[in-house]
């Protein structure tokens, strides 16, 4: 079971159609899983029919999802874009940034980092440093 992290605090899984990865793309019911290694490229012809990308992040040093999640903004993607796996609540703020919407975290990281962490550094568009330099 997992926890999913939003600027709220703790909430639990919408019902959603099973996830599929990209090479199972064609066959989509709306959710894909991506690996910090594939290409977004992959899904331009399909983000309009796409209602939720969810990025794997094997290892908490690992920023390669920021990326992706950054790509697809820019490509246009404007449905749920939530990342999965080993985001501490340090991260959560650069998340935001990036372009995600949410965060999957396991139960055993949930009881390690509780709601209150995340909901402290859910005020994310205040703290970065531009906002600093602008003032």
């Amino acid at each position: 079971m997992s926890v999913i992290v939003t600027d709220k605090g703790f909430a639990s899984e919408d019902p959603i159609p099973s996830y599929v990865t990209l090479d199972q793309l064609p066959f989509h019911e709306g959710a894909i899983d991506l690996t910090n290694t594939d290409d977004p490229t992959a899904l331009t012809p399909y983000l309009a029919d796409l209602r939720l990308i969810r990025v794997d992040f094997p290892a908490f040093s690992d920023g390669r999802g920021f990326t992706l999640a950054r790509r697809l903004r820019m490509m246009g993607y404007k449905g749920r874009l939530r990342a999965r796996g080993h985001v501490l609540a340090d991260q959560y703020a650069m998340a935001r940034r990036v372009g995600f919407d949410e965060v999957e975290i396991s139960q055993e990281l949930a009881a390690r980092q509780p709601a209150a962490q995340w909901v402290f550094r859910a005020d994310w568009q205040a703290h970065d440093y531009q906002a600093r330099l602008r003032a």
